[in-house]
């Protein structure tokens, strides 16, 4: 089938060209492992089982079984409106070959996790997408479950930890708002002064400086990174870090941890700076572009099909979850209630009104089974947090926020559809690596800042940490007593990222600092004495054991 270039298209390399192209023919292809036999995608130079280089392109039957889908409602792109299927496939030869596409020829309400399809490719200039179509066979396609040995971290490398030679000392928020219409520098230097004085500092004292994403995050997810902020303090830090590769946003902290605790620095300044509402507004108005051209990288896998945001790609993994395990958009709205009501107790929280299952369940849907309430809320805002060496700590204004345990490791494949099914991808290696280095147990935690840029994400996080078993979130969060303010895990006291607003990762941080110093407020959880902070959308993620000093 022949369509006019009316989509984002993949840039054509030699690495990938014989797949984009593969169509021509009528034939699906993947690379095969020519020693252990794997079929493998995306293009790679290597097979990841058995490290053999011996790989040849193989066509495939095109066989394959939906294994997560969601029906798009939300316009990211201009020649895609809504509704339309992003779905991913899992071929017949080799489950572990999945393509993220669109179910096309039937109705979008008729596709769920197990429907047998076989490819159909559309042309696009040059370009021959896989999409895919279902089949005359009506019984359940194989739909495989999550490797086992994702949930198990490898054993500490040292007795000696990092953590306990550390300490959080200062925290500090900029104003926190929608559409601001500030210089994003500006917010950064005003959160950092703010975290500065509040670790009884001097900005002469702080020696390093750790941000994530850096300079890269376009788009209103950053204010430039080290080099703007070390432009705008002159602080001369004898280390320095900034990128978005690290477990999770807060990665970009246990950086600063690792610098601290080998005595490179004594204080390190770590800044995240969001301005997401003011880029849009820019946007609309044609004082920002976002450029455009053929897509390379990892998104070239997605984008051509509309999965333009993290919304279409976590719901696919939502739901496999509501269909093996019974979970309801009920479920998921437990969890935006108890934000909204939390957030009324949040003088800086953005959205602080009431809200009702009714107002939840009735909201415009964004990519199913995700509404307007499962999605966190764009805002402008910065956070800072200061990282200090634990014999420098003594002096601190306010109660020290001492570090238990951090969870970083990589169980999965790091990619939004080869690795987990039915979680949000990346957390397990983090939630089980962070219980390998403590003590403590799930049972120990007073209060648990969870990533909730959609609901599913915080449900994911609950369950991969323990606080339940797997597939059995559903049942926690049932009525909202157990994750409210006075439930045995209060759950994201100042309103989440879903009410307070998006401070990507780092308002988790400002939070479980907050309520272990026992500052809290109208919002204060009683005896806070550990919390746990989850961050990472996805890919990436990690978690940190926060106890009280």
């Amino acid at each position: 089938m022949t369509s006019p270039t009316d989509r984002p298209l993949p840039a054509l390399t030699p690495e990938n060209e014989w797949f984009w192209t593969s169509g021509r023919d009528g034939a699906l292809r993947v690379l095969r492992c020519d020693d252990c036999l794997a079929h493998l995608f995306p293009t790679t130079p290597i097979c990841p089982y058995c490290r053999s280089t011996a790989l040849t392109v193989t066509a495939v039957s095109g066989r394959a079984t939906v294994v997560g889908s969601t029906v798009n409602h939300h316009q990211w792109l201009p020649a895609m409106p809504p509704p339309y299927v992003v779905a991913i496939v899992a071929i017949e030869e080799d489950d572990r070959v999945r393509f993220t596409t669109n179910i096309v020829g039937c109705a979008p309400e008729s596709v769920a996790p197990g429907l047998r399809v076989q490819v159909q490719f559309e042309q696009h200039d040059d370009v021959w997408l896989p999409m895919f179509a279902p089949t005359a066979d009506t019984t359940p396609g194989p739909i495989p479950h999550d490797d086992p040995r994702w949930r198990v971290a490898r054993p500490m490398a040292s007795k000696d930890k990092f953590e306990h030679k550390v300490a959080i000392t200062g925290i500090g928020m900029s104003e926190l708002g929608r559409r601001l219409m500030r210089d994003p520098v500006s917010l950064t230097v005003e959160a950092c002064l703010r975290a500065i004085a509040d670790a009884g500092l001097t900005p002469e004292d702080i020696d390093g400086l750790s941000t994530y994403p850096g300079a890269g995050g376009g788009h209103g997810h950053s204010e430039g990174g080290i080099t703007a902020v070390e432009n705008a303090l002159r602080l001369r830090p004898t280390w320095h870090s900034g990128g978005p590769e690290t477990p999770g946003q807060s990665g970009s902290i246990v950086n600063a941890m690792l610098a601290v605790a080998s005595g490179l620095c004594r204080h390190v300044l770590c800044f995240r700076t969001v301005w997401e509402a003011t880029y849009a507004e820019l946007q609309r108005r044609g004082g920002q572009h976002s450029g455009g051209g053929r897509i390379e990288g990892d998104m070239q896998w997605r984008l051509p099909y509309g999965a333009a945001s993290a919304s279409n790609w976590i719901a696919m993994n939502a739901s496999l979850h509501m269909q093996r395990y019974g979970t309801t958009r009920e479920s998921l709205g437990w969890i935006a209630l108890n934000a909204r009501k939390n957030a009324a107790l949040n003088p800086n929280a953005i959205y602080q009104t009431p809200l009702t299952m009714d107002d939840y369940l009735g909201a415009r849907m964004i990519t199913t089974p995700f509404g307007l309430y499962d999605c966190d809320v764009p805002c402008d805002g910065a956070t800072a947090v200061i990282v200090s060496a634990i014999d420098a700590a003594s002096d601190a204004p306010h109660p020290i926020v001492r570090v238990e345990a951090v969870g970083t490791q990589i169980t999965e494949p790091v990619s939004w559809d080869q690795g987990t099914l039915e979680h949000e991808p990346m957390l397990a290696g983090p939630a089980s690596h962070l219980w390998s280095r403590t003590d403590l147990t799930p049972a120990d935690v007073d209060v648990a800042l969870l990533y909730d840029g959609f609901t599913f994400n915080c449900l994911s996080w609950i369950e991969a940490l323990g606080f339940c078993g797997i597939g059995e979130g559903k049942d926690f969060v049932d009525g909202g007593t157990r994750i409210a303010l006075d439930g045995e895990l209060p759950l994201n006291p100042h309103g989440g990222q879903l009410s307070a607003g998006r401070t990507h990762g780092y308002g988790f941080v400002h939070e479980a600092v907050m309520q272990l110093r026992g500052h809290g407020g109208a919002r204060q959880v009683k005896g806070a004495e550990v919390a746990v902070i989850a961050a990472g959308g996805g890919v990436p993620g990690g978690t940190i054991l926060f106890t009280k000093g």
